[in-house]
């Protein structure tokens, strides 16, 4: 009998303890959680300064020619974009002049927020990942989350000084999108994606007048009306497009962008505060 006893005892004690946390409120859970998150951000920002740290050594070790070589491209680059700059005043100032001549309503402002990915879960690859900002930087909850390559995802939970970004390619991420060059809005939701695979998503509701395939696949976009991001950011490419069982509808496939599997920095977009109305 003490035998048996011995044997059950670590089955035992694990029954006890989820009896235990199920009996546990909701709030300190919450609590609970939010602690170990703050507890454990030092030593994923002290790994990520420590990563930047080793990148900054292991550039000293090439030589002058290289260096110069590079310094020549980053020389190219910034002068393209200074260029683009240049291009993008003019066409913000264009904007503007159509907007006030038209009495059109202004558009949501954002200020952009540069921050370092400083871990991603293994074992959740396309769902989650970590930066090196939050609170501190006035990051949000629901925030949108960019990169050069379209959408990144939106803000899941905020710390003091790191976050918690919810991926695109993530199930529980859904927003408003629309074909490029249609004004049309369709629904888009992220996929079960395997880890290290292709990030794929879904899209519902699409017009029957709308085609695409693998060999001529249509961009999609963000709708931008009445969500958190600005409309025309690149989501990804949809590859397959097939009739609903009601008829009425299409569901389609969307290949999301390879770059998410391998990103260093985002941006967050913060909304800035609506301008004060003018005293009469």
């Amino acid at each position: 009998m003490p035998k048996r006893f011995d044997q059950d005892r670590p089955f035992a004690t694990l029954a006890l303890v989820a009896l235990a946390w199920l009996l546990i409120p909701v709030a300190v859970k919450s609590f609970a959680r939010a602690s170990f998150f703050e507890f454990t951000a030092p030593i994923d920002t002290a790994a990520s300064y420590a990563r930047d740290l080793q990148a900054y050594w292991s550039l000293r070790v090439h030589s002058k020619p290289e260096l110069i070589e590079a310094g020549r491209d980053l020389a190219r680059v910034n002068a393209s974009f200074a260029l683009a700059a240049e291009q993008n005043a003019g066409l913000q100032a264009e904007i503007a002049r159509l907007e006030a001549a038209l009495r059109l309503p202004p558009r949501p402002d954002y200020r952009y927020e540069t921050a370092r990915v400083i871990r991603r879960d293994l074992s959740a690859w396309w769902q989650r990942l970590v930066i090196r900002k939050g609170r501190d930087f006035g990051i949000t909850v629901g925030a949108p989350v960019v990169y050069a390559g379209g959408v990144v995802g939106r803000v899941a939970q905020v710390g003091a000084y790191t976050s918690v970004v919810e991926l695109i390619s993530s199930p529980q991420v859904r927003l408003a999108a629309c074909f490029e060059g249609d004004e049309r809005p369709v629904a888009f939701q992220g996929g079960d994606n395997p880890t290290f695979g292709a990030a794929r998503g879904t899209i519902d509701f699409v017009p029957r007048d709308l085609y695409a395939d693998a060999r001529q696949p249509k961009r999609l976009v963000t709708y931008g009306q009445g969500g958190e991001f600005p409309p025309g950011i690149t989501i990804g490419a949809v590859v397959k497009v097939a009739p609903n069982s009601d008829g009425l509808f299409q569901s389609g496939l969307v290949q999301l962008d390879a770059g998410l599997a391998a990103l260093s920095e985002v941006t967050v977009l913060i909304a800035a505060p609506a301008p004060a109305a003018a005293a009469p």
